[in-house]
This record gives C-alpha cells, sequence and structure tokens, in this order.
C-alpha cells in the first residue's frame, strides 16, 4: 500500500519457490526468520523482504508435494496479497472497506472485527466478515509462547451469496505479529463440514535444524492413506 521502486518490487512479488529438494531460499532482498512444523503433514517458512513496508511479512506454505500458498500481511495481519500455487492465481487486498483487520485492536481489546474484501488478478472478489477474539489462554509450543484466539469468518461473492464459513482456533505471536492455525472447521455453502488441524509442533529459528525447510514431517503418513485433507489460508 507504499509506493516501491519498480524493480523491488517485483522481485518480491516474485512466487518463492524452493530452490533445491529439501530446500527454501526466500527472494532476492528477502531473509527468513522462522520455520513452523504443523500437524497434518504442513511446512511454513517465513520471511521479511526489505522492498516491503516496515511490518510487513511474507510466508510460503509446503505439503508434501510442494509449494502451495504464497502470502504477504502487513503489520496489522492484513491479507495484502496472496498467491494460490495450485490454481496459479494471485488475490490483493482491496484498499478500502469496511473495517479491515486490526492485531493492534484485537491486542488492545481481545477482539477485532473486521469486514474487508479481495480481489484477484483476474478481476473475482471475495468479501470477508468476521472476528478474532482472545480466549486469555497462554501456551508454550517448542519453547515459544504463543496465545490462543478463537475466530469465526464467512466468505461472499460479489452478489453477496455466502461461499463458505471457517470457524475454529488459532494461535498469535505478539512480537512476530502473525496467527498461526490450531483446529478449525470449513463449512461450504452446501452445508458439508471438513474439520482439520494444523497445530504447531515445532519452530525452527535462524542456524537451528530444520530451518528453511521445504519437507514436512507431521502426519504425512496419514495423507497418504488417502483421507481428504483441506488446505485453506493460514
Amino acid at each position: 500500500m507504499r509506493p516501491l521502486a519498480v524493480a523491488a518490487m517485483l522481485a518480491a512479488l516474485t512466487p518463492a519457490t524452493p530452490a533445491a529438494a529439501g530446500a527454501f531460499t526466500p527472494p532476492a532482498g528477502c531473509e527468513g526468520f522462522m520455520t513452523v512444523q504443523l500437524k497434518n503433514c504442513t511446512v511454513g517458512n517465513y520471511y521479511r523482504c526489505s522492498a516491503d513496508p516496515a511490518g510487513d511479512s511474507r510466508s510460503t506454505y509446503f505439503d508434501g508435494e510442494g509449494p502451495y500458498f504464497t502470502s504477504r500481511i502487513d503489520a496489522e495481519t492484513r491479507w495484502m496479497e496472496s498467491y494460490d500455487h495450485i490454481a496459479d492465481e494471485w488475490d490483493y487486498l482491496e484498499p478500502e472497506a469496511a473495517d479491515h483487520a486490526s492485531f493492534t485492536q484485537l491486542l488492545a481489546t481481545g477482539r477485532d472485527d473486521f469486514d474487508f474484501s479481495t480481489t484477484s488478478e483476474h478481476g473475482e472478489t471475495r468479501r470477508y466478515v468476521g472476528y478474532d477474539r482472545l480466549t486469555g489462554e497462554s501456551v508454550r509450543i517448542d519453547g515459544i509462547a504463543l496465545e490462543r484466539t478463537e475466530f469465526d469468518v464467512t466468505a461472499y461473492d460479489e452478489a453477496g451469496t455466502p461461499l463458505w464459513r471457517r470457524s475454529g482456533r488459532q494461535f498469535i505471536h505478539r512480537d512476530w505479529r502473525l496467527f498461526l492455525a490450531d483446529t478449525e472447521t470449513f463449512e461450504t455453502a452446501a452445508g458439508e463440514a471438513i474439520a482439520t488441524e494444523d497445530t504447531p509442533v515445532d519452530f525452527a529459528l535462524p542456524g537451528e535444524r530444520g530451518f528453511m525447510t521445504t519437507d514436512p514431517m507431521y502426519g504425512c503418513s496419514m495423507m497418504m492413506t488417502g483421507l481428504p485433507v483441506l488446505r485453506v489460508a493460514q
């Protein structure tokens, strides 16, 4: 949402890809700061880019078959842009919103309501209405202090027709200004529901084993049995 030099912006917007089997290298001008292994055969690599506005961070998520989702959020955890590797499509946050998401509001009051829209590179608009709420529960996973939240969000098409609803629990890290997955239920417009558990299992920081890996470690054997796995934006 702030002007960037064209060359730097294009470099930062290029979807990051594995440099080699099992290893991830952020784009030029970017530096990794955390890797998280989650249940359900998922690993996320987080990095910051010098060309981005201060406070922004990026992530690329991998399952057992490779990268499937890349995103950039700002310091308020707004979805500035995201790239679906499977559909090969970018989505961008609309600058105008009834109520943009605010991490600051969540920390200050314990609840943040939001009502914003994104538009794909092909012109498809989606509206998201919901809330995040701190539960007051603090947990520690692999030595990392996290706080649990509850959330509920419904997506609508341009005509206002509900497309899906997600509800459940997540975690936040105050200093990183990030949300991390936990357990949730995804409901389709037809009323079908799928429950998922993508709770963090361990973290790798710079210099630690597993930092910037593309290989998920937990729950992959279950995926190989053919059980359906829902992939949603982290």
